[in-house]
């Protein structure tokens, strides 16, 4: 149930020698790919795209591919016409351990499908989230978190001082420490009014760490994310590539928590029926995953 991204402790043959080497293959059955049942848009782009092998970052001209982990867009070969667009119901920071390295995280991968509603901050340069704590929650494991469908129930406990009124420029970005991250995205002035019409929809952003286990104790015990609601997710098995060594299979990349997290917030929080509306942040992950499976198989590791 821990959400960490589990990227820096790779297990298994280095993914990029897989992406470049290997062609796309078509699992036998299910059982093989337990993301074949994923409603996702074409992959064309990114078979192409490995057959091709590497391209230039259109930003930095690093050699990349399929997309750019320092820059957050796709390569030269993977034109982002081509790529799905993931409209959430929230918005999403991640924060990420300057400690991680970027080529393993999947956290880039919800900034690249999902760039409207995912910002990505780098450990210790977070926003301030105390007076906005009656909207905020981080997903973690712990004694006092609580579950999906209860969140609305928590968040009603928290104070509203925050909440901006008549008087406030309610289109200001949080106070950073460290540094400026990103441009101010655009918030739409209707979030700043009080959802106490509708408790379900109290919550507006949902906070994921992305690091290793053993990484992530600095930030979750920071002075900025104290006191803010905390979110267990239910039990899964991860599919993810890079298995820490020694934790559980359901340890979760930090692609696969997020997709999950959404996944029960449309069901047990907007009450609705979940019919793949997020399964496209899953659209590099599935690819990849299965490009370094079919690779292990000819290599002989299963």
């Amino acid at each position: 149930q821990i959400t960490m991204s589990l990227s820096s402790s790779a297990q298994g043959p280095k993914s990029t020698e897989c992406l470049e080497s290997l062609e796309l293959q078509t699992p036998s059955s299910l059982q093989d790919n337990p993301l074949q049942q994923l409603q996702l848009a074409s992959q064309e782009v990114l078979e192409k795209a490995k057959k091709s092998g590497r391209s230039k970052c259109p930003q930095c001209s690093s050699s990349r591919m399929f997309y750019c982990y320092t820059c957050f867009v796709p390569v030269e070969t993977v034109p982002t016409k081509e790529i799905p667009t993931v409209k959430l119901p929230l918005k999403i920071d991640i924060i990420k351990h300057p400690n991680e390295t970027d080529g393993k995280s999947t956290a880039v991968h919800a900034k690249l499908l999902a760039p409207d509603d995912v910002t990505i901050y780098k450990y210790p340069c977070i926003p301030e989230y105390e007076t906005k704590r009656h909207e905020i929650a981080l997903i973690f494991p712990g004694p006092n978190s609580v579950s999906v469908k209860d969140i609305a129930f928590h968040l009603q406990k928290y104070t509203k001082k925050g909440v901006c009124n008549s008087n406030d420029d309610c289109s200001k970005e949080p106070v950073l420490k460290q540094a400026k991250i990103e441009p101010k995205e655009e918030r739409n002035p209707n979030e700043c009014i009080s959802s106490s019409r509708n408790e379900g929809n109290r919550l507006k952003k949902i906070i994921f760490i992305d690091s290793t286990w053993n990484q992530t104790n600095k930030i979750i015990t920071d002075e900025r994310l104290q006191g803010l609601l905390q979110i267990e997710l239910k039990t899964r098995k991860t599919c993810f590539w890079r298995h820490q060594k020694g934790k559980p299979d359901t340890y979760l990349s930090t692609i696969e928590a997020i997709y999950y997290f959404l996944v029960d917030y449309h069901q047990e929080i907007l009450k609705e029926n979940y019919k793949g509306q997020y399964d496209n942040l899953l659209f590099f992950f599935s690819f990849m995953y299965t490009l370094i499976k079919n690779a292990k198989c000819c290599a002989g590791k299963e």
